[in-house]
């Protein structure tokens, strides 16, 4: 699969980013907003945006149920900022009746970063991926207040695990679609050419 198909949940967030810097990863890109779309990736992106707003829309839209199966079932998935907390098994503090797809052994604290204005970046240390320090946008970002021992932690700020894999799964806090580096998404990329 030289040029696998990977969709971006096209519910909120960075949509648009996320399908450039696929792109430029060497994948061929869609957007995923029914069921049945999901059925013609190989892989799928989960943008940052609101994760209560984006847990509320893939119930609304019928997609809950299919992506916990995908995911359940082998399917790669990467997750930005509120993508993260999608893909986390648990929420420390969850609004009322958010749900994740879950998949990540791992407990995330939301907007842990502080509000909107005290966004930041940083020069994150992420040997996983090689070329030097990844710069991370992070936006009401979430942190990762625990793992399990599956879980890897691929770069910490702060002294909080902020990028992590587990098997077929990867997670950011940060928001890499937002700084023309694409890669965090080559490294996706791969994972899912390797997963076929």
């Amino acid at each position: 699969m030289s040029v696998p198909t990977i969709g971006v949940l096209a519910l909120q967030g960075d949509v648009r980013e996320h399908l450039a810097a696929l792109k430029a990863s060497g994948a061929n890109p869609v957007q995923v907003r029914r069921p049945e779309e999901l059925d013609d990736v190989a892989g799928l992106v989960i943008p940052g945006g609101e994760s209560t707003t984006i847990s509320k829309l893939a119930v609304i839209f019928g997609l809950m149920d299919r992506l916990r199966e995908r995911v359940s079932q082998g399917m790669p998935a990467y997750g930005s900022c509120a993508g993260m907390i999608m893909l986390a098994d648990k929420i420390l503090d969850p609004r009322s009746g958010q749900e994740t797809i879950g998949g990540i052994d791992m407990i995330v604290r939301r907007n842990a970063f502080g509000r909107q204005n005290e966004s930041f970046e940083a020069a994150l240390d992420m040997p996983a991926v090689p070329g030097g320090p990844v710069e991370g946008v992070f936006i009401r970002a979430p942190w990762v207040e625990s793992t399990g021992a599956a879980t890897e932690t691929l770069a910490s700020y702060d002294g909080h695990p902020v990028a992590v894999r587990q098997r077929h799964l990867l997670a950011t806090a940060f928001h890499p679609e937002l700084t023309g580096d694409q890669r965090v998404h080559a490294l996706f990329t791969e994972m899912v050419r390797s997963a076929h």
